[in-house]
């Protein structure tokens, strides 16, 4: 039977004689396929979230807070625009969630230098001394964890490193005073010499990020470091009286 003859059986009884796909076809189809489901795949649904978390840490860190959006955050872990939304809400939620990591790995990081210490002036230095590291390594993660206005408490995860945090401070300081602080009910005083110790590492920490503690540094001996003035300033007693004592 000859072609011509071979199309009309085909027309006449109703079917379209089949096409040997071209290269160029297939490259067609092939661009017409979604591209978030070759992005996608690479993740397990479980696997998506810490994506997802880890690839806001690089922005927050490359870019700034005001980098930092969901839209940018599905960009840098390959995914489509709506993968942040469905695992966090928005970015109030994205950020609590980020600040719960920040957390976490910042205990673990004053619990490691703690636990190396081998006498108790190491170990009183070990925490501030990984306060400041951790900051000044991370200063992106550092920043978030402590803008309260940008994040949701609520969260159970940030909750629960945040409250893990604060008990790693208490356990510290009763340590340091020989005594065993409960972090749900504090005297004053014991509520006085925590803040005193947050108090002074942070804002030793904001200052020293902020590079405002520059001035100060120059000022003192050649190789004077930053960490050297902190251990100064932990160790300096209390001297003096109180006006009216």
């Amino acid at each position: 039977m000859g072609k011509s003859e071979t199309k009309t059986e085909a027309v006449r009884l109703g079917r379209t004689p089949k096409r040997t796909p071209t290269a160029a076809s297939e490259q067609t189809r092939s661009a017409r396929r979604p591209a978030t489901a070759k992005a996608e795949a690479p993740y397990h649904h479980g696997a998506l979230r810490e994506a997802l978390l880890e690839a806001a840490e690089r922005v927050l860190e490359r870019d700034g807070l005001a980098g930092l959006t969901l839209r940018a955050v599905a960009r840098e872990a390959g995914v489509s625009h709506a993968a942040p939304t469905h695992h966090f809400g928005d970015l109030t939620g994205l950020l609590s969630e980020l600040a719960a990591v920040g957390f976490r790995q910042f205990n673990a990081a004053m619990a490691s230098a703690s636990d190396a210490a081998t006498t108790p002036l190491a170990c009183a230095m070990a925490r501030p001394k990984a306060y400041v590291a951790y900051a000044q390594a991370h200063p992106g993660m550092y920043g978030i964890m402590f803008r309260t206005e940008r994040l949701d408490y609520s969260r159970p995860s940030l909750h629960e490193a945040a409250e893990a945090s604060f008990a790693g401070l208490a356990n510290a300081i009763g340590a340091m005073r020989q005594e065993q602080i409960s972090s749900d009910a504090l005297t004053l005083d014991q509520a006085a010499a925590i803040a005193r110790a947050w108090s002074m590492v942070h804002g030793f920490t904001t200052l020293l990020l902020d590079g405002r503690l520059e001035d100060i540094l120059e000022r003192l001996p050649e190789g004077t470091t930053a960490e050297r003035l902190l251990e100064a300033m932990l160790t300096a007693p209390i001297t003096g009286k109180l006006p009216g004592h």
